[in-house]
C-alpha cells in the first residue's frame, strides 16, 4: 500500500489542492502586512490560532477524541508548527516587506527536505535533490534583485533581523505539524492588547488569516500530505513567492525586476519536476511511525 501511494500521479485534485494552498498561503503575507499596521504583532498569532481552531471545529475529523498520551506531543507540535512561526512572520514584517516574507517562506521545500532526512534517516533520491535544488534557485533569483532593491523613502526593503526571524519560522514549520493550541500565544498576546488599535482592516485580516489560511488550508494541506507524501506536499510553497509578489505589488507598491519574473519560471518547472512519483518519497505513515 505505501509503495502504491508513493508512486502515485500528480492528478487534478492534487494540483487543485496546490493552487488553493498556494494563493491561502501566498496572500498570507500581505494579510499580516495590514494586521500589523494596526495590531501588536503578538496578537495576530493569537487571534489567527484562535480562529483557526473555530474553523476547524467544524470538520468532523477535528473533532474525534484524542488519546491522552499524544496531548504532550500535540502541545510541541503546537508551539513549533504554529504559535513560533505563527508571531515570528509579523515580527520579521515590522522590517521586512510581504513580498520578500513570501519568498523567505518559498525556500521551505528545501529545508523540509533536509530535516526529513536528517529525521528519518532515509536520503532524497537524486531526481528529488535536483528538483529541490532548480526550485531553491530559482527562489534566489525572484528573492536576490528584491533584496537589494529599496523602497520609495530609500529605506531598505529587508533588514538582517527580519530575515533572520523568517529563516527561524521556516525552520519551525520543517519542524511541526499541522495542529496546536492557540494558548502557546497567549502569553505575548496579552500585553499587545494596550498598544494596539481595533480597526477593521486588521480584524478582517486576521479573520482571514484564521479562518482560511489556518483552519481550511489545514485540512487542505493535512488532505495533500496524506495522498502525495511529504516531499510532494511542499509543491505549493514554491509558489507562494510568486502569489507574495505580486500581491505585494498590486496593493502595496513594491515592485518586480526582470530576473524575479525568470525565477517564477524556474520555480514552476521545478514544481512540476517535483510532482514525478518517486519511490523514495517520504509518506505520513513513515514520519509518524
Amino acid at each position: 500500500m505505501r509503495d502504491q501511494l508513493a508512486v502515485q500521479r500528480f492528478g487534478p485534485s492534487e494540483w487543485l489542492l496546490s493552487a488553493v494552498l498556494s494563493l491561502t498561503w501566498g496572500s498570507s503575507f500581505l494579510l499580516i502586512a495590514v494586521a500589523i499596521e494596526y495590531v501588536d504583532p503578538a496578537l495576530v498569532p493569537f487571534g489567527r490560532a484562535i480562529l483557526g481552531g473555530l474553523a476547524l471545529a467544524l470538520f468532523p475529523g477535528a473533532r474525534d477524541r484524542v488519546a491522552r498520551t499524544d496531548l504532550p506531543r500535540i502541545a510541541v507540535l503546537g508551539l513549533v508548527w504554529m504559535a513560533l512561526p505563527f508571531w515570528l512572520f509579523p515580527l520579521a514584517e515590522q522590517t521586512v516587506t510581504s513580498g520578500i516574507a513570501g519568498m523567505i517562506n518559498g525556500g521551505l521545500p528545501v529545508v523540509m527536505a533536509c530535516v526529513t532526512a536528517l529525521w528519518l534517516r532515509r536520503t532524497p533520491s537524486r531526481s528529488r535533490v535536483i528538483a529541490i535544488a532548480i526550485g531553491f534557485a530559482g527562489i534566489v533569483t525572484i528573492s536576490w534583485p528584491a533584496i537589494q532593491s529599496t523602497s520609495d523613502s530609500g529605506e531598505p526593503i529587508a533588514d538582517v533581523r527580519g530575515m533572520a526571524f523568517l529563516f527561524v519560522a521556516v525552520t519551525c514549520y520543517a519542524i511541526g505539524a499541522n495542529t496546536a493550541r492557540p494558548l502557546w500565544s497567549l502569553p505575548v498576546a496579552i500585553p499587545g492588547v494596550q498598544t494596539s488599535e481595533f480597526a477593521w482592516q486588521a480584524g478582517l485580516a486576521v479573520l482571514v488569516l484564521g479562518v482560511v489560511g489556518t483552519g481550511i488550508a489545514f485540512v487542505a494541506f493535512g488532505t495533500l500530505l496524506e495522498r502525495t507524501g511529504i516531499t510532494r506536499a511542499m509543491i505549493p510553497t514554491y509558489f507562494t513567492p510568486i502569489v507574495g509578489l505580486l500581491l505585494g505589488t498590486m496593493f502595496r507598491g513594491e515592485h518586480i525586476a526582470v530576473a524575479s519574473v525568470a525565477g517564477m519560471c524556474v520555480v514552476i518547472f521545478s514544481a512540476w519536476l517535483t510532482s514525478k512519483p518517486d519511490d523514495r518519497d517520504v509518506m505520513l505513515s513513515d514520519a509518524t511511525r
